[in-house]
């Protein structure tokens, strides 16, 4: 079982135990795998963890991005937690349906917005029901609180700054796709991006940092899983993936480990497999 720490990964006995705690504030973060049309929304309103806040990825974004759920500007960000009566004092725990997948997003997002007291449910909704704990169907009771947003610059990157970095090879940038995507030897899921992967990446796929359960791993794997990836952990990280979702399981498991000086791609490859300008490699490296 992982080590419960309230700003990463939480188990759901700690969360069980806290429930009730006045101040604890749960979201319900679940969004449809690429390909899939689940109303993940109606889902929220047939069974959720009680008390919890529906956080609508795709409209908790930048619609003035044709980039898909790209970070929101900051007062659309507090303007949506208010409403959903999340905000300063608050201890955060997030979860999806898939275990750690879109959750993981909404935790970088958080803190991307200088708000730390914010955890990953460890095996998501999907644990939750296995262990016999209790959903309900029920809104939750909202009640304003403010929330004071101090935007964390270093822990996002655009197309320009990952074009220099991998160029210049001073950070590792660790791609979040399956082997084959990055390797180029399938098509991508979204059409019209090309095949490959930003040169100079590594590979490392967010489903070998998972455990069957769809929990993370402890930290000496994912240590292990960066080492067999050659990922030198001397140097910041740039994360990236499809659309900048399962990066930040990658940006999770850093942090987990202690490694703190990482950051996100926000575009990932349906902006940088978009462009015809950009350099694209394949292979193994």
């Amino acid at each position: 079982m992982a080590i419960d720490d309230p700003k990463t990964l939480v188990s759901t006995d700690w969360l069980a135990a806290h429930l009730k705690d006045p101040d604890l504030r749960i979201l319900d973060a679940s969004t449809p795998f690429v390909g899939e049309t689940r109303d993940t929304r109606a889902e929220y309103e047939m069974a959720h963890i009680p008390n919890a806040r529906f956080f609508h990825i795709d409209e908790i974004s930048d619609h003035r991005s044709e980039l898909p759920h790209m970070v929101p500007p900051v007062e659309k960000f507090m303007s949506r937690l208010r409403a959903m009566g999340v905000g300063d004092g608050h201890q955060v725990v997030v979860y999806d349906s898939a275990g750690i997948y879109s959750a993981a997003r909404v935790w970088w997002l958080f803190r991307l917005m200088g708000q730390d007291n914010i955890a990953v449910l460890d095996g998501g909704l999907k644990k939750w029901i296995a262990e016999g704990r209790e959903v309900e169907d029920l809104p939750p009771i909202v009640r304003d609180r403010h929330m004071t947003v101090r935007r964390q610059a270093h822990m996002v990157k655009d197309v320009t700054q990952v074009s220099s970095a991998s160029k210049l090879g001073d950070y590792e940038i660790v791609d979040a796709r399956s082997a084959e995507r990055f390797r180029g030897d399938v098509d991508e899921p979204r059409a019209g991006l090309r095949r490959g992967h930003i040169p100079g990446s590594k590979n490392v796929p967010f489903t070998e940092l998972l455990q069957s359960d769809g929990t993370m791993k402890p930290r000496d794997a994912i240590r292990a899983v960066f080492d067999a990836a050659n990922v030198d952990l001397g140097k910041p990280v740039i994360t990236t993936c499809g659309t900048g979702v399962t990066a930040a399981i990658l940006c999770l498991a850093l942090e987990r480990m202690g490694k703190t000086d990482h950051a996100l791609y926000d575009g990932s490859w349906t902006e940088w497999g978009a462009f015809p300008t950009l350099p694209v490699a394949t292979g193994e490296s």
